[in-house]
C-alpha cells in the first residue's frame, strides 16, 4: 500500500491549510467572498481527499473542541452568510423557507473542525504524523464531513448560479 505522504498527500495538506485559513480569517471577509472562496476550495478538498491512498479504518477520532466552541463558530459563519445559509436538502418537502433543513454554516463548520484536527496531527513531532493525519482525514471524510462537503458544494453551486456566476 502507498504511504500517505506519497502521491497527492501534499495537495490535501495544502487544501486543508487554505480552507482552515479562510475560516480563521472569517472576520475580515464578507459573506459573498466566503461563498466565492468556498466555490474554489471545496472541489479542491474533494479531489484531494479522494486521491488519498486507501488506509485501514482508524479508531474513532476524538473531537477537536467542545460543542460550545463549535456552536460559536457556526453562529459566526451563519451571521456572515445571512440569507445564503439555509438550503433545501434533496428529501425536504416543506414549502416554508424557515423549515429548510440544510445549513451551509453547519457544513463549513464541521468540515473546518475535521480538517483542523488532521492539521494538528501533522504538527506533532512524530514520523507517523502524516500517516495519522491521512488516516484521520479519510476516516472522518467517510464517516462525517464527506456528506457536508457534497451538500456544501451543491448549495454553493446554486448560490453562484442564481447570481450569474
Amino acid at each position: 500500500m502507498m504511504t500517505p505522504v506519497a502521491g497527492r498527500f501534499p495537495e490535501m495538506v495544502q487544501a486543508a491549510r487554505t480552507y482552515c485559513g479562510l475560516i480563521d480569517r472569517l472576520d475580515t471577509i464578507g459573506g459573498e467572498h466566503l461563498v466565492e472562496a468556498a466555490s474554489r476550495l471545496l472541489p479542491r478538498l474533494h479531489a484531494a481527499v479522494a486521491s488519498l491512498p486507501a488506509c485501514e479504518r482508524g479508531a474513532a477520532t476524538v473531537p477537536l473542541v467542545d460543542i460550545e466552541t463549535r456552536f460559536a463558530l457556526y453562529r459566526r459563519i451563519r451571521r456572515k452568510l445571512g440569507q445564503r445559509d439555509a438550503y433545501w436538502l434533496e428529501y425536504d418537502q416543506l414549502p416554508l423557507e424557515e423549515e429548510m433543513s440544510g445549513s451551509l454554516a453547519d457544513d463549513l463548520t464541521d468540515i473546518y473542525f475535521d480538517l483542523r484536527r488532521g492539521l494538528q496531527l501533522l504538527d506533532e513531532d512524530s514520523p507517523v504524523a502524516p500517516v495519522r493525519a491521512a488516516r484521520d482525514w479519510r476516516t472522518s471524510y467517510r464517516e462525517h464531513w464527506g456528506e457536508h462537503l457534497v451538500d456544501a458544494e451543491r448549495h454553493v453551486f446554486h448560490l453562484l448560479r442564481a447570481h450569474g456566476a
